[in-house]
């Protein structure tokens, strides 16, 4: 290039995904708060572009509202549809621990999102969920969420207050049920009866290891996850039913302090997940409220 000429403009198409680009790791942590699954954030970030692609970004004035606006409504029907097709996927790793999504941007939120903040999130209607996690998480204002959500701002302050009770209040007590399910669990893994763990596994159980220093791990169906039984009964041994941000679970305790810790997830009358913590670093954050034994 001769001195006084100037570099050729970059085509449309390109510069406009530089642009996408600047704003890729912010929409794509959103999401991962959103549905707590990094596979469905990647999903979700990407339709974005797909519409923003199919749009005048002449006319949009302000590019990253419009973003995060768009992906909100994109996790809001993700997670509507979950409800309609009772599929629930559990998250590839617990939130706040992924590693494909910017260190920075993890930092940002490390104070205000735990490891089972997702574990209760799944207990918010989809509107209460988004609400809570673009206002409280990312400061979103409240005129901007509401179109997203169909409601006035007020009516979506007080979507969000609900989910900030049920989040940050004082957790309720699980089900009769649910609890029972878990004690009779723990009290199978602290026996070592394979029979009666395999009667209360769901036929598609499956069960995420999660370790400070290595990658999580994943056991699927009754018989693997009963085989494994010495690992649960190693843990049910030390073991206190406790609620982990409100989510029902049990805690290892050793010489007092906590050290690891299991969330279980109970779908009619069976044990359908178990998230095992295997280091006491990983339950940083998270607000453990002991129950009492049965």
């Amino acid at each position: 290039m001769t001195q006084g000429e100037f570099p050729e403009p970059l085509p449309d198409d390109q510069l406009l995904m530089l642009r996408f680009e600047d704003h890729r790791e912010h929409l794509r942590a959103v999401a991962h708060r959103i549905l707590g699954s990094a596979s469905e954030a990647d999903d979700a970030v990407q339709e974005t572009w797909l519409r923003l692609h199919r749009t005048d970004a002449s006319t949009v004035e302000n590019l990253g509202g419009w973003l995060t606006t768009v992906v909100g409504r994109i996790c809001l029907n993700m997670l509507r549809d979950r409800g309609r097709l009772r599929e629930e996927p559990l998250p590839s790793q617990p939130v706040g621990l992924a590693a494909e999504v910017d260190p920075e941007a993890e930092a940002v939120l490390a104070d205000s999102v735990g490891v089972a903040l997702v574990a209760v999130l799944e207990t918010l209607a989809p509107a209460e969920r988004l609400a809570f996690v673009l206002h409280d998480l990312f400061e979103v204002p409240f005129d901007d969420i509401a179109p997203i959500v169909g409601r006035t701002p007020a009516a979506t302050r007080q979507l969000a207050s609900r989910a900030r009770r049920r989040i940050r209040g004082a957790p309720p007590a699980p089900a009769a049920a649910d609890r029972a399910v878990v004690d009779a669990f723990l009290a199978a893994a602290r026996g070592g009866d394979l029979e009666t763990l395999v009667r209360l596994l769901d036929p598609d159980v499956v069960v995420h290891t999660y370790g400070a220093l290595r990658p999580a791990s994943v056991l699927q169906g009754p018989q693997a996850v009963a085989d494994g039984a010495a690992t649960f009964a190693q843990l049910a041994e030390i073991t206190r039913p406790a609620l982990l941000n409100g989510a029902l679970g049990a805690v290892a305790l050793t010489r007092g302090a906590p050290t690891s810790a299991v969330l279980f997830t109970i779908a009619a009358g069976h044990v359908a997940a178990l998230d095992i913590l295997t280091d006491h670093t990983l339950l940083t954050g998270v607000s453990i409220t002991y129950l009492d034994e049965t």
